[in-house]
């Protein structure tokens, strides 16, 4: 389902079904916030998955966080509020498990209806001190954030070889790969950055 939810949306192919696999055996990711939505037969038609994070003020104080993604919807029920009510719900369980914020890197044109901002508004950067278009924040209580400037260090369970990823795509039923417009907006999207005015 990730697969087919992923394919050639943001280039050619895709490894967030790799992704998946892998983050369900790391150290830093979180079962209870592991939700799957399914139609009235039983059939899974989406996914959302969180893995720990952390935000580093300028003092050295550390402020765990979470992180989510990939985040799928399987292509013949988008649109239809399967990835919003997916999201809400876990929102609410991870207030309920006492989390503060959600870091994430994502379109802002998905994520500012749920609350995400720039990460420049709560200033939170990446380890080199940039603010990218991407980054996104959404605080889980209001306020926790504040007066601080935070460095965002996402989970290492995100780090993995693209050729691994090739070599466990290779178990699935071939898919043709190709080039859409839409990838160069995500191309576009991640690598832009916010600049210090």
């Amino acid at each position: 389902m990730t697969r087919k939810a992923f394919w050639n949306v943001n280039v050619p192919g895709c490894e967030e079904h790799y992704l998946a696999h892998i983050l369900r055996s790391h150290e830093d990711f979180i079962p209870e916030l592991d939700f799957v939505a399914k139609t009235a037969d039983g059939n899974i038609v989406g996914n959302v998955m969180y893995t720990r994070a952390r935000l580093v003020d300028e003092n050295g104080k550390e402020l765990p966080v979470l992180t989510f993604g990939p985040v799928s919807v399987d292509p013949n029920y988008q649109r239809k509020g399967i990835g919003k009510r997916l999201l809400e719900h876990s929102f609410q369980k991870a207030i309920a498990m006492g989390y503060g914020a959600i870091v994430i890197f994502g379109d802002p044109g998905n994520y500012a209806a749920r609350g995400f901002r720039s990460c420049h508004k709560f200033h939170v950067t990446t380890p080199d001190g940039k603010y990218p278009a991407a980054m996104l924040v959404k605080e889980l209580r209001e306020g926790v954030l504040e007066g601080g400037k935070w460095v965002y260090h996402e989970s290492p369970a995100y780090e993995y070889d693209s050729a691994d990823a090739a070599e466990f795509d290779k178990r699935f039923e071939p898919m043709e790969k190709e080039v859409r417009p839409g990838q160069e907006v995500f191309y576009i999207l991640s690598h832009a950055v916010i600049r210090e005015q």
